[in-house]
C-alpha cells in the first residue's frame, strides 16, 4: 500500500504525464505513474500512431520505462485521463501490470480530481502466468 502522500504524488505525476500525451488521432490523453518498491516514481503517457495497433497506452509506457531503469518491483499505479469517469487500465495493460505485481494498488482519477483506489487483483483476478512454464515438470509415461 502507498501512503497518502505517495498517492497524491503519483496522481500529480500521472496528470503531468497526461499533458505530454501524443494523441493526435483520438485526442484522448492518458497519463500514468508507477511507484516502485524503493519509492521511485516513473511516469508515462499514451503515444498514438497512425497505424493504430502500434499505439502504446500510458500504463505500459510507464511500466516499460520503469523496467528499463531496473525498477521491476512495483507497488502502485495512478491513471489520469480527460474522462469525467474513472478509467481503468485496458486488458493488455492489466496483463503487463500483473507481471510486476498482480496485487498492486490502482489509483483511478477523473478529470475533475476525484480518486478511487482499488487493486489490480480485483480488476484482473486471473492473469496469464507463463512463469509456471519455468517450473520443473515430472515426466509422465504414456
Amino acid at each position: 500500500m502507498s501512503t497518502r502522500t505517495q498517492r497524491k504524488t503519483l496522481v500529480e505525476r500521472a496528470i503531468q504525464a497526461k499533458a505530454r500525451a501524443y494523441a493526435p488521432y483520438s485526442r484522448f490523453r492518458v497519463g500514468a505513474a508507477v511507484l516502485a518498491e524503493d519509492g521511485t516514481i516513473v511516469a508515462g503517457c499514451n503515444v498514438e500512431n497512425s497505424s493504430y495497433s502500434l499505439t502504446i497506452c500510458a500504463e505500459r509506457n510507464a511500466v516499460f520505462q520503469a523496467a528499463s531503469r531496473g525498477k521491476t518491483r512495483l507497488r502502485a499505479v495512478a491513471i489520469a485521463s480527460d474522462d469525467p469517469g474513472f478509467l481503468p487500465p485496458c486488458g493488455a495493460c492489466r496483463q503487463v501490470l500483473s507481471e510486476f505485481n498482480p496485487s498492486m494498488e490502482v489509483i483511478l482519477t477523473t478529470v475533475d480530481g476525484r480518486t478511487k483506489v482499488t487493486s489490480l487483483d480485483r480488476l484482473f483476478p486471473m492473469p496469464a502466468d507463463l512463469k509456471k512454464l519455468a517450473r520443473p515438470r515430472s515426466i509422465q509415461k504414456p
